[in-house]
């Protein structure tokens, strides 16, 4: 896929949708948090697990690092799989805080390779995980490639069948200007794309890229 696709994609869907004001959350931690919950579920549920962290006065590392694994559970229950959720997010604050004393900044401050190195080390978090808190939490140019994003390309002939995600990734980062906020964007567009247009019964009539060269039947 060359450098003029990627760029005319993007601006097809900005030209459509506007700007889409990702990712929700106050602080890099909340952010963090958000993207953990989301593996499985929709974001009202994130929200409500979120709200209820809010609500307890929990959402700080340390107090989420000290907080029975149990109680964690029960609080996040509405994102769903929750225990599951629990000891993912238990592993993520065991790694804070036995290799950087709790302290987020410190993380953060690893260069963008050994930042993924060290979240995709965690249990539970894997490439899509990673690079949501890279890029969403700590701004770090990494492209985030998710179940639409490989849907899309798939469709329009632009990967190759079984594509991998580090293969998606490479290929937005090297036709695109390592720009953080060029990244958020474009991924979040290419989420709406996938949510209105690009679901898995297609509804091509009036997507964006409907003139682009494209299969019809679900991928």
């Amino acid at each position: 896929m060359s450098r003029q696709v990627v760029q005319d994609i993007y601006d097809r869907l900005y030209r459509r949708f506007g700007p889409q004001h990702w990712w929700p959350g106050d602080t890099p931690f909340e952010i963090i948090i958000g993207a953990i919950l989301t593996q499985n579920t929709n974001w009202g549920n994130v929200k409500k697990a979120i709200d209820n962290l809010k609500k307890n006065n929990l959402l700080t590392p340390e107090k989420l690092y000290r907080l029975d694994i149990a109680q964690l559970a029960e609080l996040i229950r509405p994102a769903g799989y929750y225990n599951i959720k629990a000891g993912r997010l238990k592993s993520f604050l065991n790694r804070l805080f036995e290799n950087f004393d709790g302290d987020l900044d410190r993380l953060s401050g690893l260069s963008t390779d050994l930042l993924r190195e060290e979240l995709l080390f965690i249990k539970g978090i894997g490439p899509e995980t990673t690079d949501s808190i890279c890029l969403y939490a700590f701004n770090k140019p990494v492209f985030v490639v998710d179940a639409y994003t490989g849907r899309i390309l798939g469709r329009h002939r632009l990967i190759e069948p079984g594509a991998g995600y580090e293969e998606i990734r490479t290929l937005f980062e090297s036709a695109l200007p390592k720009e953080p906020p060029l990244y958020n964007e474009y991924h979040a567009l290419l989420v709406r794309l996938g949510k209105d247009f690009c679901k898995t019964k297609p509804q091509c009539k009036g997507c964006p890229l409907e003139d682009l060269p494209h299969d019809i039947e679900p991928v």
